[in-house]
């Protein structure tokens, strides 16, 4: 395999961005495979999902949001910590950040880190990185379920976390009138797993069963397309699901035959490309997400921080 650029560093190109009305008041932002965000329209008020990686490219959705709808955002949610979905959260002006409690500890524990690794990634997504004031600081935390009624008829939104996936404090966002889940990163839509964080057994298993058990009718994944429909909601599950395992097989029989890291990385890539190999990130992710298959799969129960240096130092490794 000929050695390719670090991680999204040579990914300048801008995106096409495609707002979608999916319902009354319920809008979503995607962008060829970029981070998905989207909100919520409350009777006096918008609830934000997701915050953009600075300032500046959070404000650029707001003005599209802002098309539609001047109502003041009260919440702004955050479904896991990482830096590209958290640090424009200031361009919000919101009354409540709200996230799971493990998330704001895991801010505390690895933001700066994170932050950096992000970042150094892929800086297309860091537009206007000296706009970011700080990392971001949830006001508001929970363990298990936050429903907020919408009023005016709207129904209400339930904030959920199902168990530990992408991270270990994902949650959810859906909408039981509507049947609408904003899934964060723990379902992708034809765009590749970042798993580096991630819990892979508990996801591919209870997490994701507890997800599909919604019955989404239209899936809102934290990368790719909108899912419409429930076949293409179940689908965007499966083809989760489906990744997954496949990592934690190729990873686990390397391990078993007392291979090597790169030989699992191989392995994996092998298993994997011609499915998912044309989706966006898939080369900028596998190194990392080979990289804590391996660790979890030896025990190593939390994922180890990432730093920019680890970054280089697996990418060189595995994809060098």
């Amino acid at each position: 395999m000929s050695p390719i650029n670090f991680a999204s560093s040579a990914d300048l190109g801008e995106k096409e961005q495609t707002l979608e009305v999916l319902a009354d008041g319920v809008y979503a932002l995607t962008a060829e495979g970029d981070p998905n965000i989207g909100a919520i329209e409350g009777e006096d008020f918008v609830v934000c999902f997701e915050a953009l990686a600075t300032p500046v490219a959070a404000q650029d959705w707001l003005r599209k949001l802002r098309e539609h709808t001047d109502k003041p955002v009260r919440y702004l949610v955050l479904s896991h910590y990482h830096a590209v979905r958290v640090l424009g959260a200031s361009a919000f002006d919101a009354e409540t950040i709200v996230s799971h409690e493990t998330t704001r500890a895991l801010i505390e524990e690895r933001g700066k880190e994170d932050w950096a690794s992000e970042f150094g990634r892929m800086p297309r997504l860091a537009k206007g990185a000296d706009s970011v004031p700080g990392l971001t600081w949830p006001t508001l935390t929970f363990a298990d379920k936050l429903t907020i009624d919408l009023g005016g008829g709207r129904g209400d939104l339930v904030l959920q976390h199902f168990g530990r996936g992408h991270t270990e404090g994902d949650i959810t966002a859906w909408l039981p009138k509507q049947k609408i889940l904003f899934a964060g990163d723990l379902v992708e839509a034809q765009a590749a797993l970042y798993t580096g964080d991630a819990f892979h057994r508990d996801w591919s298993t209870g997490t994701l069963d507890r997800i599909k058990a919604l019955g989404a009718e239209v899936l809102i994944g934290g990368r790719g397309a909108v899912s419409h429909g429930r076949e293409a909601v179940d689908a965007a599950i499966e083809q989760t699901r489906h990744f997954i395992e496949v990592m934690l097989a190729e990873v686990g029989a390397v391990q078993q035959r007392g291979g090597t890291l790169k030989e699992a990385f191989e392995a994996t890539h092998a298993a994997l490309n011609e499915q998912y190999g044309h989706w966006p990130i898939f080369e900028h992710c596998l190194p990392f997400d080979v990289s804590r298959v391996w660790d979890e799969l030896s025990g190593i129960e939390r994922p180890v921080i990432w730093t920019a240096e680890r970054d280089r130092e697996v990418w060189d490794q595995l994809q060098g």
